[in-house]
């Protein structure tokens, strides 16, 4: 019986060794891991895209979203839908600017007032909502509406959704890649993903870029290896939601100029991601930069003079002229072009991390 007894402690004890020598394997592994790590943060103001970025990161490295994600996604764009018409309806009213039909009053009253909560319910968006929608969107008025778009708050997907909806209020509705790439929904707190990459594991961290929401961003600061900058190009003619007074560009750049001067950042690697290139050259031709910034001096319809003043201004925020700005023009909507822009970035990354060892 001792003898047993004995066995069984020196088996335990046995077991308790192999169990730890695999737990500080698993340790010893993480830490190489981190060491390997290459962590970039995805910064700039809200609606400058570091969301959709980062659902474009999982889609061209085929990361599949759940059957859990997909459905919210469906719940987000009926959601932006909803609420772009709303606005929409607003604008019309407040506007001054009678309708084509006037059939289409009725409509616009039950859309305005309506639950969206209980509106997105896919049989009543579906019956009731998707009929409605259509026909208030193909009255003038509301196209008259959104091209004066500037003058209030309205999302950049509303155009594309409603444009969509035939296909979108389908009772068997999936969304395609494209449509979760433009589905709206604040980011709030922080997202964070992992992606390999060449068997170099890449963790982007995007934080919300409201006013409200960047007290948090000073938690994701330690041990980056890289900034994403992310500016909305075509906001010249815009002003924030949150205070419906400053510039949206001058917000973006007042946010950059913190960041790029900022000490803790001397030794990371800081990328301008000027986005939204499709939406600005939709917009130079109708809407003069110079209208909006009187220190443009150039031709408001070169759309190089208008790139080569924008990059310019987000240029003469760094102190430090001794470093590049890295920088690229981008519309990360479009899956093959933020593929390639990002493979810019890998190299420019790696480029600047060995500057700062003195390797390069």
């Amino acid at each position: 019986m001792p003898c047993d007894f004995l066995l069984s402690c020196l088996n335990l004890e046995d077991t308790k060794q192999r169990q730890s020598r695999i737990i500080d394997k698993e340790l010893h592994k993480q830490k190489r891991q981190l060491r390997r790590q290459m962590k970039i943060l995805l910064l700039g103001a809200g609606e400058s895209g570091k969301s959709t970025f980062l659902k474009q990161i999982r889609i061209m490295h085929g990361d599949s979203f759940s059957d859990y994600a997909i459905q919210e996604f469906i719940l987000t764009i009926r959601q932006n839908v909803i609420m772009g018409m709303k606005v929409l309806l607003d604008a019309r009213r407040k506007l001054g600017i009678p309708w084509k039909d006037p059939l289409n009053e009725a409509p616009s009253k039950r859309v305005f007032n309506c639950d969206v909560q209980l509106a997105v319910e896919p049989n009543n968006f579906c019956q009731n909502f998707v009929p409605a929608i259509c026909a208030l969107w193909a009255d003038s008025a509301v196209k008259l509406a959104f091209e004066r778009r500037r003058e209030y708050q309205l999302g950049d997907s509303i155009k594309y959704f409603l444009v969509e909806l035939p296909r979108i209020g389908l009772r068997d509705y999936k969304p395609t890649n494209l449509d979760i790439l433009h589905a709206r929904k604040a980011t709030k707190g922080i997202t964070e993903y992992t992606v390999a990459i060449q068997n170099v594991p890449f963790l982007f961290v995007d934080v919300g870029g409201q006013r409200s929401q960047r007290q948090k961003w000073f938690q994701c600061f330690e041990s980056v290896n890289a900034i994403l900058f992310l500016a909305a190009a075509n906001e010249y003619d815009q002003v924030l939601l949150e205070d419906r007074q400053t510039s949206r560009i001058m917000e973006a750049c007042a946010i950059f100029e913190t960041i790029v001067n900022n000490l803790v950042f001397v030794e990371v690697a800081i990328i301008l991601f000027l986005n939204k290139t499709d939406l600005l050259e939709e917009k130079y031709q109708r809407c003069l930069i110079s209208d909006f910034l009187p220190e443009f001096l150039g031709n408001p319809r070169d759309i190089k003079q208008v790139k080569d003043f924008l990059l310019g201004i987000f240029d003469r925020c760094r102190k430090d002229r001794s470093k590049s700005l890295y920088h690229h023009w981008t519309s990360v909507i479009d899956t093959q072009h933020t593929h390639q822009i990002f493979s810019y970035v890998r190299d420019e990354i790696r480029r600047e991390n060995l500057r700062q060892i003195g390797l390069y």
